[in-house]
């Protein structure tokens, strides 16, 4: 993670709960569009997933449907910044 989003722990607190205002558990209602934030609230979306395990396309959409209702955008973020990768062909995700 680049030195630029050094997060504290003060700072996560923060953001999740002002995010995930009912508990994790819950959907958000928005996605954060500044970066850091972004990032805080990816690290917690990643807590469903396990290291070591494919997860089909179908499977990782599962997970995040509950979370934001434009789960596609969570899936891209996750590849984007590095936390999942995938297959060429996309049929299979898993935790970096």
């Amino acid at each position: 993670m680049d030195k630029r989003y050094g997060i504290t722990s003060e700072e996560k607190e923060k953001v999740l709960a002002s995010y995930f205002k009912d508990g994790f558990d819950q959907p958000i209602q928005t996605f954060p569009s500044k970066e850091k934030r972004k990032i805080i609230l990816l690290q917690q979306i990643m807590t469903r997933f396990e290291k070591g395990i494919n997860y089909t396309e179908k499977q990782v959409n599962e997970l995040l449907k509950p979370i934001y209702g434009d789960y596609v955008s969570i899936r891209r973020y996750l590849i984007e910044y590095g936390f999942m990768d995938r297959t060429s062909d996309c049929t299979l995700y898993w935790v970096k």
